[in-house]
């Protein structure tokens, strides 16, 4: 028996204030529901994948600790037994204890005085009462690593939302998507090691796929062990960190051993548990496999089933909460998962079935799972009290003899009422087609009992997805949703769609895909706000749209953060593709109205607000489609760096290869602010995916039609801001694509202009410095056949190419630096010659040149972006500092004071000149790369001079202290610390620093010398140095070692590894910067300066006086004709497609996959095989049955004949054999695949539902074969009940004395009373009148008014459905029907208007509450001409022995939808009581009425021949 510690004295006025229930004080609990009912946000919807998501379950921190100490003894109790009362009974070591189980020193001191108020008896209502609960936290099982669990201690009297909000809120635990309650045997029992395997696994695929909660009994014993294995297997073969399976075990406290070292009341954190199986006795052991732990106390001690009750209403209370995910809200589903068991786990599959909970019973764990598994596919009426006998015998072997005859029949009359409930009970078989995993079978169940719920309309069909799609189980949704019992229109599949792209579920999307969802239809402009609204908040285009939001409030001024719309994500998008892109999305101007159709803050998906499918509904009316859908779709994707979703929706894009260039673009600039490594790599690796599709599929149109293939990288795409696939592939980098042989070829194509690409580059030269030549055959040209170009053309053509406008520059650039050269050194006169005056002309060419450059905005971006981008070229820096430092040394040389000034700077600026020459020389294939490599080596020198500073001036600075003394001129300072140092890594080493080759006259003692270093410390007297030479030494071989040996060889191996990293990509370095200078020249003017001016007065005065905008070359930038274009992109869209199918064809034919493919087809097969042995087992099985039942009838048959032949005088009786039993019949019986078809109940069913409707009385069992009064059944001794309605005028006495009875004139009017029966006479014994249909359970009158008969009327109204044209709707050839329905008050089902006749009345009261006064006559009349559909005994939850419903069901049919009585009715239904809720509903077998209701719709419809 478990210790527990000493107890906390608590009087019952202090219980008052932690206890509302048993106080009057309701603070310790909120006030509201909605206090602990958290709706999770959408936003945090991507957890499961998104780094938003937890790690473990467990907070660790001390603030949450912090929290659950304050918060738990505040909101949770645990019971004490409070006074000792001695039990008959003793412990197990033979001591006294208490009638709650505990021993006397367990109670609190005071508990053992006399109870002087409270009574002899121990009542657990008084003598037992609630505390601060002393044991939470954290639980450690010992020896088991790092297991580490929650645990709380609980009153059995909690309130379910407490324990859901500690769940959800201090555990941390995600709200599951379903809630898998596993029950079973509680003591260890043996399953085949297949079925084990095929269990274990798919509990835990089913938990682990859809973000399920598992809840067990939580003990080291039987079913739950057997769970608790199954997921530690899981844990141990799962690749990934979160493979976190939820499992709660909720277990009794009283039955926990060594539960005092939970015990703990500031919290365990953790608690250490000892998992002792050996010593435990009848207690039991916690399973350390297990996650979290819920112990519930009712204060007594090794008393089982205690949780049952808190459990049954957690489960409950969670399933009806609504999970809100993805933009699906949901209510969370349960299924009961059934292993082996006993009469308790029978109850607990009785109460499941009842509550509308689907079960998946396990075959073959044995016991209760068994025999309902066996009797499952028989008809009721096949399961006799004989059977179900049989069965328990087999399989209940061991404990058979505790079963007395009462049991039998309780049990054969819920076994009967589970099976009866078929579409929530699922037989799990091994080797059952279809069934092989058991988590499709608990997926299966699932939809099955939802398929078969009332719902009205789409909404079953819908349900199932919704539950589809949270568990993020295609295959499910493709065998089970997809199926032709149901035609899906791509709008139903909007609202799902949505969800799957918020929640990251690419299979659907590619389901819904499939199944015809338009993306045209889908993608409205107010499903992109709502999809930027609930972007995940982990990814960083979320931080830089919350930026935008904060800039745009900051410059408003306003206190609320404005909402996203889509201009702000126009503006982080238009940053991150970069300058070549207009906005996609333009801000709406104050005067337009919005294009929203909704405001977005409505689009909230949880209970109270609107759903997703409102959003579709309510923008129906108003078409407002993007400009580009899947566009839009694919950014909304790749800025969230989800792979799976953006690579479906790009093989849904018509623009594809501007797509894939403009995500290569946005991944890369994302990756460069991302500050998580993993994430950066990912980005980086999808962008280089990206530039590999779109390199694929310019391949493939390239390979076909290489003049088409290079239209598409010029064209404009309207849909991606106007740019270019060349333009965004410049921007972004990508020089696997820029290097293309394709792009280089219409490169090289733009390079020469008109002239055909392979003239020589010699003819060219010539051709510049003799251009009669052009006229000769020396130049060839691309011109058109028809029309032969011309003298003037062909000198026109010549000149404008960007190959000769570049050698042309290359000239004149030559000879600007030698004329410049020629006057620094040899014509610098104080008064400017000529030359210099043409050299000042020369560069006013070249500065208004990069003027022009700077002004040029053909696309009109703006001064201030062409700026930018401007000075983003290295070299045009360098033009502007050239230029710069040259105003400056020419204004200083025009001065005639700084002159000399003025030609050094002049000087200086030549310099830079010449550097800009190297721009010249990336046109070479050689020179190109190498000129990379020396501005990447620039770099690694900067970085390099850090290190080498650091040891120069430490040196530098320790060398002039030592040796010099107070050297005060600065100029001299430099010289020794900086200068000779660094000159001492070239080997300049001074004489002076080792004494040796000192000379006191090459230096000046006293430091007043300019021209010479102050002396070193010497000896007054000697003239010697006094310097610590072997210091000074020591230093300069260390400073050499360090700078000379191991810096400069680090710079060597930087510049080598620089070298060769640039030398492997030397050919695509070499072509993407060769589009720069071809892009340069291609919109220079053709003339080189200083001619060039004469080119940029032309454009002044078309600028300026004739007003033309800018325009650019057709050739690098072209605006096709829609016609053109439509037709342009069709056919790169066909190419994709080629490209896709030789690519999955790539990815079949690799090595890696065929291995993939093989590995995974043979273990199909194998699994294939095992299946194919255990259905051979079976046949065999059947077959030796078969063989059986033969040899059965052939034994009955020779038994016949030796009956006939011993009455006719032969043989003796003892000679007679035997006759063995056939157990080839019960095998039948046995069958699990009998498939035959479920009759109809021959007696009332819901008359016998054990638990009677409005009361806590509970019917004696009845099963099937004992409901008729012919049949003996000597165990019935139902119960009395009969209500009192205190607010009924007539009703008959609710005592049965015989007195009373015998007033009651049955099977006659009796006064008002009609008491004849539509069935005849019936039988009255003593004094009480007999059920016509049998037996039901109880005696008495229920809740009925009288004894025998309580008439009804049921009226049906029924319409034809029709259009809005007014033409009848059909569906499977049958017209369909609308029936009246109403929900009345307090009631959450839909009925037809009638009910119980009063005495004396002609219309039921609930049909008058419906209709107005001066309308019962009509409606009347209309009964009159209405058809009787049925008449008599209802099968009624009412129903007792002595008392029945009987009704008359007339079809009140209007086939005009203009029927004028129709209208009247319509018009007193509006006026009727506003608590009453009625409509006119489609006539289906789903729709939500009592299922007795059911049978006489489908009686009317079987009347019209209408749609049931």
């Amino acid at each position: 028996m478990a210790v527990r510690s000493r107890r906390i004295k608590v009087l019952p006025s202090e219980l008052n204030k932690v206890c509302p229930e048993r106080g009057d004080s309701p603070t310790t609990y909120p006030r509201r529901m909605s206090d602990f009912e958290v709706v999770p946000n959408l936003r945090q919807s991507s957890s499961s994948v998104s780094k938003s998501r937890r790690k473990a379950h467990f907070p660790t921190g001390s603030n949450e600790n912090e929290n659950l100490i304050s918060w738990i003894p505040e909101n949770i109790r645990k019971k004490e037994c409070m006074y000792f009362v001695e039990s008959s009974q003793t412990s197990d070591s033979g001591r006294i204890v208490c009638e709650c189980g505990y021993l006397r020193e367990q109670h609190i001191e005071d508990a053992a005085k006399p109870p002087i108020f409270l009574g002899k008896e121990w009542d657990p209502s008084r003598h037992i009462q609630e505390m601060p609960t002393d044991a939470f936290g954290d639980i450690c099982f010992t020896g088991l690593g790092q297991k580490m669990g929650k645990y709380v201690r609980v009153s059995s009297d909690t309130p379910p939302r407490i324990i859901y909000h500690l769940m959800t809120q201090h555990w941390g635990l995600d709200v599951p998507n379903l809630l898998i309650s596993v029950t079973g045997g509680a003591k260890n029992f043996v399953m085949k090691p297949r079925l084990k395997n095929i269990f274990r696994q798919g509990l835990v695929k089913v938990a682990q796929t859809t973000g399920a909660w598992i809840i067990t009994g939580g003990s080291h014993a039987g079913v739950m062990k057997q769970v608790g294995e199954a997921v530690r297997d899981f844990i141990l073969s799962s690749n990934y960190k979160d493979s976190e399976i939820v499992t709660i075990g909720i277990a009794t406290w009283g039955t926990v051993y060594n539960r005092d070292t939970l015990i703990c009341p500031m919290g365990g954190f953790p608690a250490e548990y000892v998992l002792d199986e050996e010593n435990q006795g009848s207690l039991s052991c916690l399973d350390s496999n297990h996650s979290h732990f819920i112990l519930v106390d009712d204060g007594t001690h090794g008393r089982y089933g205690v949780e049952i009750s808190l459990r049954t209403r957690l489960e409950k209370f969670i399933s009806e909460q609504t999970k809100v995910k993805g933009g699906v809200a949901i209510k969370i589903p349960i299924v009961c998962v059934v292993l082996e068991g006993g009469p308790g786990t029978l109850d607990t599959i009785y109460n499941a079935i009842n509550n509308g909970t689907p079960c998946v019973i396990v075959e073959g764990s044995g016991r209760v799972a068994d025999v309902i598994a066996q009797v499952a596919s028989l008809p009721v009426p096949k399961i006799t009290i004989a059977l179900i006998q049989k069965k328990l015998s087999v399989l209940f072997h061991d404990t058979y003899e505790y079963f007395t005859e009462g049991k039998l029949v309780e049990w054969t009359k819920k076994i009967q009422d589970i099976v009866r409930s078929r579409q929530l009970l699922t037989i799990f078989r091994e080797g059952k087609y279809g069934q092989q995993d058991v988590d499709v079978a608990i997926l299966q169940a699932l939809l099955k009992a939802s398929r078969n719920r009332d719902h009205f309309g789409h909404e079953n069909w819908d349900h199932q997805l919704k539950l589809a799609v949270a568990w993020n189980r295609v295959d499910i949704a493709r065998s089970e949703i997809f199926t032709d019992d149901h035609e899906w229109r791509p709008t139903d599949l909007h609202p799902v769609m949505a969800a799957a792209l918020i929640s990251n579920k690419p299979e659907f999307v590619k389901l819904f895909l499939e199944q015809g969802v338009r993306l045209k239809e889908f993608v409205t402009w107010d499903t992109l706000v709502y999809l930027y609204d609930n972007i995940a908040p982990s990814c960083l285009f979320h931080s830089k749209l919350q930026k935008v939001l904060l800039e745009e409030k900051e410059h408003t001024a306003g206190s609320k953060m404005p909402r996203v719309q889509l201009h702000h994500v126009s503006q982080v998008l238009q940053e991150l593709l970069g300058r070549s892109t207009q906005s996609l999305y333009p801000k709406p101007k104050p005067t337009e109205r919005p294009r929203l159709s909704i405001p977005v803050p409505h689009i909230k998906l949880n209970v109270q607000g609107s759903s997703l499918r409102s959003l579709y509904k309510r923008s129906a009316n108003r078409v407002a489609f993007t400009m580009d859908p899947v566009r839009d779709l694919l950014i909304w994707t790749v800025v969230q760096n989800r792979k799976e979703l953006a690579e479906i929706i790009w093989t849904q894009s018509q623009d594809c290869m501007v797509a894939a260039l403009a995500c290569s673009k946005i991944l890369k600039e994302l990756a460069k602010e991302e500050e998580d490594t993993d994430t950066t790599e990912e980005m980086l690796a999808l962008a280089e995916q990206y530039e590999h599709k779109a390199i694929g599929v310019f391949t493939e149109c390239y390979r076909k039609d290489e003049e088409r293939a290079q239209k598409l990288l010029t064209r404009v795409s309207e849909a991606w801001g106007k740019t270019t696939c060349l333009q965004l592939a410049l921007e972004a980098k990508n020089m696997n694509f820029v290097s293309h042989g394709g792009v280089q070829a219409f490169l090289t194509k733009v390079w020469w202009g008109k002239m055909c690409v392979d003239n020589g580059l010699w003819r060219v030269i010539v051709c510049m410095l003799f251009f009669p030549l052009l006229y000769t055959s020396l130049i060839t040209f691309r011109e058109k056949k028809p029309q032969p170009m011309g003298c003037l053309t062909r000198f026109r053509a010549f000149f404008t190419a960007p190959v000769v406008i570049f050698h042309m520059n290359i000239l004149s650039y030559f000879t600007f630096l030698l004329l410049f050269a020629y006057v620094l050194m040899v014509d610098f006169q104080p008064l400017p010659s000529w030359r210099e005056y043409l050299i000042y002309f020369w560069l006013f060419s070249l500065v208004c040149e990069e003027t022009r450059q700077l002004l040029h905005d053909p696309d009109g971006f703006g001064i201030l972006k062409m700026a930018s981008v401007y000075f983003k070229d290295f070299w045009n820096k360098l033009d502007v500092c050239a230029i710069l430092v040259f105003i400056v040394g020419l204004t200083c040389r025009l001065i005639p004071s700084t002159l000399y000034p003025g030609r050094i700077i002049l000087s200086l600026a030549f310099i830079i000149f010449c550097l800009r020459l190297m721009h010249i020389f990336t046109v070479s294939k050689t020179l190109g790369p190498k000129i990379i490599i020396v501005k990447r080596m620039m770099k690694d020198v900067f970085f390099f001079l850090f290190l080498l500073a650091v040891w120069v001036v430490s040196f530098g600075v320790a060398k002039q202290a030592i040796l010099i003394h107070n050297e005060e001129r600065v100029d001299w300072l430099f010289r020794g610390v900086v200068y000779h140092s660094y000159l001492t890594i070239f080997g300049q080493i001074p004489s002076y620093i080792d004494g040796v080759n000192f000379n006191i006259d090459q230096c000046s003692p006293n430091g007043t010398d300019p021209y010479k270093p102050k002396c070193p410390e010497t000896n007054k007297d000697s003239k010697e140095p006094i310097f610590p030479e072997w210091l000074t030494v020591i230093l300069l071989c260390l400073y050499l070692l360090f700078t000379n040996i191991l810096l400069l060889n680090l710079l060597i191996a930087m510049f080598n590894y620089t070298f060769q990293q640039v030398q492997e990509h030397t050919d695509q370095i070499w072509k993407f910067q060769r589009h720069d200078l071809i892009e340069e020249y291609h919109g220079r003017p053709p003339a080189p300066p200083p001619f060039i001016l004469l080119n940029h007065l032309q454009l002044l005065v078309r600028r300026s006086l004739l007003r033309r905008p800018a325009t650019r070359h057709k050739q690098l930038k072209e605006k096709l004709e829609k016609n053109e274009e439509a037709a342009l992109l069709s056919w790169e869209m066909y190419l994709k497609e080629n490209y896709l199918q030789h690519r999955q064809c790539q990815e079949k034919q690799n090595m890696e996959q065929k291995i993939r493919d093989i590995a995974q087809r043979v273990d199909v097969l194998a699994e294939l095989l095992d299946l194919d042995q255990v259905k051979r087992t079976r046949l065999v099985e059947q077959r030796l049955v078969a063989l059986e039942e033969q040899m059965h009838q052939s034994a009955k048959a020779l038994n016949w004949m030796m009956q006939a032949l011993h009455g006719n005088g032969f043989g003796l009786d003892k000679d007679t054999p035997p006759l063995v039993s056939s157990k080839a019949s019960e095998m039948r019986e046995f069958d699990l695949e009998d498939k035959t078809e479920e009759m109809k109940p021959p007696y009332h069913v819901l008359a016998r539902n054990l638990l009677y409707p409005g009361s806590c009385t509970v019917r004696f069992p009845v099963p099937d074969e004992k409901v008729p009064w012919e049949v003996d059944f000597p165990l019935y001794n139902p119960l009395s009940y009969s209500a009192n309605h205190k607010d009924m005028a007539v009703q008959d006495p609710f005592s049965l004395s015989l007195e009373s009875l015998l007033k009651i004139n049955y099977n006659a009017m009796d006064g008002l009373i009609n008491r004849q029966s539509f069935h005849g006479l019936y039988a009255v014994q003593d004094g009480l009148p007999l059920n016509p249909m049998g037996r039901t359970g109880l005696r008495g009158r229920g809740s009925l008014h009288c004894f025998g008969p309580n008439h009804a009327l049921h009226p049906v109204v029924t319409r034809w459905r029709r259009n809005s044209d007014g033409s009848i709707i059909r569906k499977s050839l049958k017209k369909m029907l609308e029936v009246l329905v109403a929900r009345y008050p307090l009631s959450d089902v839909w009925a037809l208007p009638g009910g119980s006749l009063e005495p004396g009345e002609m219309l039921p009261l609930k049909l008058k509450w419906i209709l107005r006064r001066e309308f019962w006559p009509q409606f009347q009349n209309l009964l009159k001409q209405g058809t009787e559909i049925h008449k008599g005994y209802l099968d009624d939850p009412r129903n007792t022995d002595n008392a029945w419903v009987e009704t008359v069901a007339i079809s009140v049919h209007f086939d005009d939808h203009n029927d004028v009585e129709m209208k009247r009715m319509n018009s007193f239904l509006q006026g009727c009581d506003p608590e009453l809720c009625i409509r006119w509903q489609v006539l289906d077998k789903r729709m939500p009425l009592h299922a007795n209701q059911k049978e006489l719709l489908r009686k009317v419809s079987a009347l019209l021949g209408s749609y049931f």
